[in-house]
């Protein structure tokens, strides 16, 4: 992942550096690819005693599981194994293979005691769909611990702002069109959020001229038949955006409108289908596009 993190202030270069080391704290904490991880360790024993971080992100993951009704699952883990979307390997399993698998998928295995993790039912996890925002949550607090009022990080897609910039203006967060690299769907000013996105063309495979994306639907163990082609969240926490980002994508657009206006989650989105890209109306003024867009408000 290329990740770039800009500081302003006396004590800028300490509060990158630091920043720097707590990334690579919380990944080899946090990595199924890391033997001695946490994750690890409770997926090879079924059951240990974790860091406080790690329980604390094992259970926001289970909180957005209940009020997503599982679009957002831990325990899909060793589904994206059998697709190859952990090691590279990528290949299109037997829908067999899948069926076994997904016996053992369901966020209610997990369970958190205090700093006990444990996994029934052969459920094994993977933090990565949430991993990253809980990150750069992280690495803004350490930025305000070392004094700092004017941040902008970016975690492979995956933004967050302190602050505005030095001017006083809003940052400006260009949202990437899953359809061009050279192109954006917009840009959203914004302060002090968490602007992350999801979408199918991040990681995939093509096999027999079909495209395979990473985005796996827990429901069927195949990657999610969304009609949304890019979810943006934003919010004032990395953790909630980065789980949510994957699970509006998997519920697509009408169950993304229904989440948001239920008010269960405290969150702002951009959508795209391909064609039109719909915009929640609490940032609907901050958001510039040149496409067709429809705000969606909390009232149908």
């Amino acid at each position: 992942t290329y990740m770039s993190l800009t500081a302003y202030g006396a004590k800028a270069e300490d509060a990158v550096t630091a920043a720097i080391h707590e990334i690579q704290r919380l990944d080899a904490m946090f990595s199924v690819g890391n033997t001695d991880s946490d994750v690890t360790t409770a997926n090879m024993q079924g059951s240990a005693t974790v860091s406080d971080e790690t329980a604390y992100l094992v259970e926001q993951s289970l909180e957005i599981s209940r009020k997503t009704d599982g679009a957002f699952d831990i325990t899909i883990y060793p589904v994206m194994e059998l697709w190859g979307f952990t090691t590279k390997n990528y290949r299109v399993p037997e829908s067999s293979e899948i069926a076994d698998v997904l016996k053992h998928v369901s966020y209610t295995n997990v369970e958190v005691n205090g700093q006990q993790v444990t996994l029934s039912d052969g459920a094994s996890i993977d933090l990565g769909g949430i991993a990253k925002g809980y990150t750069s949550s992280r690495v803004i607090q350490i930025m305000k611990d070392c004094g700092i009022e004017q941040a902008i990080i970016n975690l492979g897609g995956n933004v967050q702002v302190l602050g505005t910039k030095t001017d006083g203006s809003d940052w400006r967060v260009a949202i990437q069109n899953p359809d061009s690299e050279s192109s954006y769907l917009g840009v959203l000013s914004t302060a002090d959020k968490a602007v992350i996105t999801s979408g199918g063309y991040e990681r995939y495979f093509e096999q027999d001229g079909h495209v395979y994306h990473h985005i796996i639907d827990p429901q069927t163990g195949y990657p999610s038949e969304s009609d949304l082609t890019s979810v943006t969240i934003v919010c004032s926490d990395g953790t909630t955006a980065d789980a949510l980002s994957t699970a509006l994508f998997a519920m697509g657009l009408d169950g993304a409108k229904e989440l948001y206006r239920s008010g269960d989650i405290d969150f702002d989105m951009i959508l795209f289908d391909g064609s039109r890209v719909y915009v929640s109306e609490g940032i609907a003024s901050g958001f510039s596009t040149g496409m067709d867009k429809e705000i969606i408000t909390r009232q149908p």
